[in-house]
């Protein structure tokens, strides 16, 4: 079993940075590959970016997002990272961090096992 909390999120201007936290629990959190998900007001849930378990080895990030996100995680900390740059108003969406056993990261929601309760980024323009 691991829980999931997200922090770091909050109001910011376009152009500006933020980074997003996700603190787990339990002892296996380096068996996990993690991502974050964000969804917008009236949207579907979209993948952001995945991060490998063995020490994020392995990264993988949406187009939109490549070149200003960064995924990253510390597995002596139980903390996986998502890095936002050069935020823009379309990247306004709660932003949801989860665990998947997957061998390598990947976009596909339903391989993610553990879920968090999401933090809020808005971005003004």
């Amino acid at each position: 079993q691991v829980q999931l909390v997200e922090s770091g999120g909050g109001l910011v201007q376009a152009g500006g940075s933020l980074r997003l936290s996700c603190a787990a629990s339990g002892r296996t959190f380096s068996r996990y590959a993690m991502g974050w998900f964000r969804q917008a007001p009236g949207k579907e849930r979209e993948f952001v970016g995945a991060i490998s378990w063995n020490g994020g080895s392995s990264t993988y990030h949406t187009d939109s997002v490549k070149g200003r996100f960064t995924i990253s995680r510390d597995n002596a900390k139980n903390t996986v990272w998502l890095q936002m740059l050069s935020l823009k108003p379309e990247d306004t969406a709660v932003y949801y961090c989860a665990a998947s056993l997957a061998v390598i990261p990947t976009d596909r929601a339903a391989a993610y096992v553990y879920w968090g309760q999401g933090t809020q980024v808005t971005v003004s323009s």
